[in-house]
């Protein structure tokens, strides 16, 4: 059977819709519904019922889901299996966003290894979708990310309470200074709110931004100002490319671990606590970031 029609069923199942599956897996809408339509056909049952409110699982589908999740992720643990190189015994993908990685990730991962010596690690960087899909599929077993979505076999910890704060590339920089020379980086709907609340001149400034913490690459070569997580910008405030803009507010955008429920227990219990250790760690340093604000 093609995995491809597997995961695109699922995919419909969780979004409920044909259309934001097909933006999740980067495809066609009428790709999607051809991939649903051939294995209907092989099944013999419709899946879905089609609305203009979406896609709804039919009692069929209902009952084939459990064994189209079984069934990507068997395809998943004999491959991870067959792939582990030799001189170690088992494996382990860890997925984050982008600003995750630098102060968190990369740590966490040399903190495993030295728990786990003969645990082989393969580490991705993605967006909450992708990591989201590839923890339902098994793919991967655990992610870390701003804004993660709960699906059945994983489960979900708050890390710690991340925090946006408004950062240029001028030192000194005030509120009074931005008009101009600020870039709106869409974080979320909520951050969207506050910043409607908290700094409305600023809320159609002319240029936003999609792209994350990437958003800091860019205003680190402009006369620039954009809200970007603490932890990510530590570096760059250390080094004197950016400042923090006082009295600005700050917003609360926590960290989140999602875990597949499978992962053998005793390498979720290393995983946990190294990543406590680490957290305790870095909460030092958002403290002395709230200080300068």
């Amino acid at each position: 059977m093609d995995l491809n029609l597997i995961r695109t069923f699922i995919e419909v199942s969780t979004s409920g819709s044909f259309a934001a599956a097909a933006d999740r897996l980067f495809v066609t809408q009428s790709a999607v519904s051809l991939r649903v339509q051939r294995l209907e056909d092989q099944l013999g049952r419709p899946l879905f019922t089609r609305s203009k409110a979406g896609a709804e699982l039919t009692p069929a589908g209902a009952e084939f889901e459990p064994f189209a999740q079984l069934l990507l992720r068997n395809w998943e643990q004999a491959r991870q299996h067959v792939a582990i190189p030799d001189g170690f015994t088992r494996s382990l993908t860890i997925g984050a966003q982008t600003a995750l990685w630098p102060r968190i990730g990369f740590r966490w991962i040399d903190a495993i290894r030295a728990e786990l010596p003969n645990l082989a690690i393969h580490a991705e960087l993605g967006m909450p979708a992708g990591l989201t899909r590839s923890m339902s599929e098994g793919v991967m077993q655990i992610s870390l990310s701003y804004r993660p979505t709960l699906r059945h076999g994983l489960h979900v910890e708050k890390v710690t309470d991340e925090e946006l704060i408004l950062v240029a590339s001028w030192p000194n920089p005030t509120l009074d200074e931005l008009v101009g020379h600020y870039a709106y980086v869409d974080w979320s709907p909520e951050f969207l709110t506050f910043h409607q609340l908290h700094l409305p001149h600023l809320t159609n400034p002319g240029l936003s931004l999609d792209m994350g913490v990437l958003s800091a690459l860019y205003i680190i070569n402009r006369r620039c100002a954009a809200y970007l997580p603490a932890r990510y910008v530590k570096r760059f405030l250390d080094e004197g490319s950016l400042h923090v803009v006082k009295g600005a507010p700050h917003f609360a955008y926590p960290i989140w671990s999602v875990w597949r429920e499978d992962l053998e227990q005793d390498i979720a219990d290393v995983a946990k606590k190294t990543l406590k250790t680490l957290i305790m760690q870095f909460d030092s340093d958002i403290a002395c970031l709230r200080d300068l604000q």
